[in-house]
C-alpha cells in the first residue's frame, strides 16, 4: 500500500516541514466556539480562528496522548495503530493490526515510531531469518521512515500523528477569510465536540470544554479511503524505543527485511 504526494500546493504555506502527501499544514486545526444557533457549514468565527492557531501547540504544551488510527483500505482490510505518543518528544508506540475481511486471522506487530525510523516487533520468522544470516538475536527489526510516493501506509500513519504538534501558535488570520466551517456538534467516546471542516476535505473534532483535539480525519490522495486518528487523554508521555542491541538494522540487513515481509 503506498500513498502518494499530492496536497502540497493546495494549502497554506507552514513554518514545519510536513508530510506533502497529507496536507498537514496550519490549514488543518480546528477549534470550538460556543454559539448554539447556527446553521452547519457557517464560516468560523473570529474567536473560533484564535482557537485554531493554537491547537497544534496545546498539543505539544500537553505532552501527548493515548491514539487511535484506523485506515480502512482494500477490500474490507483495516489496518488500526492503537497506542501513546510523545507530541513533545516526537515518539510512538503501538500496536498495529491488519485486520482482514476473508476470514484471515489479524496481522499483529508491535510498533515503535519517530520521524526518523520505525522498529517493529512480534515479527513471525525473524528469530530464524537472523540465525539463516547468521545475525544475533533480536526482538526488533528497524528501518528508515519512507515518504514520497512509495511510503509504505503505516509510514504515512505514523508521521499524521507525530504531525499533529507545533512548538508554537500559528497566525490565526490563517484561518479567517472562508475555506473553514462550522459543522455542528459531535459525540466521540462520549466526550462532546464540535466539528470543523476544510474545503480541502479534511475534518477536526475539537473537546468544547477544553478546546482539546479530539479527532482529525482526512481523505488521502489518489485513495477511497478516509484515515481517522482520535486522541484521548492528553498528557505527558514517555516512550522508551528499543535499544540499539535489542534490534536489528533492516537497512543495513535488506535479505532479513524482505523475509519478515518489512
Amino acid at each position: 500500500m503506498t500513498c502518494p504526494d499530492a496536497y502540497a500546493d493546495r494549502m497554506p504555506p507552514h513554518r514545519r516541514p510536513l508530510l506533502p502527501a497529507l496536507g498537514l499544514t496550519v490549514a488543518l486545526l480546528a477549534g470550538c466556539a460556543g454559539a448554539d444557533e447556527r446553521a452547519e457549514g457557517s464560516p468560523v468565527t473570529e474567536e473560533e480562528a484564535g482557537v485554531l492557531a493554537g491547537l497544534l501547540a496545546e498539543n505539544h504544551d500537553h505532552g501527548g496522548a493515548d491514539f487511535v488510527v484506523t485506515a480502512p483500505y482494500g477490500e474490507d482490510t483495516v489496518l488500526t495503530l492503537t497506542g501513546e505518543v510523545d507530541l513533545a518528544g516526537g515518539a510512538g508506540r503501538a500496536q498495529a493490526v491488519t485486520s482482514y475481511g476473508d476470514g484471515r486471522a489479524d496481522d499483529t506487530r508491535t510498533l515503535f515510531f519517530t520521524d526518523e525510523e520505525l522498529w517493529f516487533g512480534e515479527v513471525p520468522g525473524l528469530a530464524a531469518a537472523l540465525a539463516e544470516e547468521g545475525l544475533p538475536e533480536a526482538s526488533y527489526v528497524r528501518r528508515p521512515v519512507t515518504l514520497g510516493e512509495q511510503a509504505p501506509l503505516v509510514d504515512v500513519l505514523t508521521r499524521v500523528v507525530l504531525n499533529l504538534s507545533a512548538e508554537e501558535p500559528d497566525d490565526a488570520g490563517d484561518f479567517r477569510g472562508g475555506g473553514y466551517t462550522w459543522e455542528g456538534d459531535r459525540s466521540i467516546d462520549g466526550e462532546l465536540t464540535q466539528l470543523y471542516a476544510s474545503d480541502a476535505g479534511w475534518s477536526v473534532a475539537v473537546d468544547r470544554s477544553t478546546d482539546l483535539l479530539v479527532q482529525y480525519r482526512t481523505p488521502l490522495p489518489g485513495q477511497e479511503f478516509e484515515v481517522t486518528v482520535t486522541l484521548s487523554d492528553h498528557g505527558p508521555r514517555e516512550i522508551t524505543l528499543p535499544a540499539e542491541e535489542e534490534s536489528v538494522d533492516g537497512a543495513a540487513h535488506p535479505e532479513v527485511a524482505a523475509t519478515v515481509g518489512l
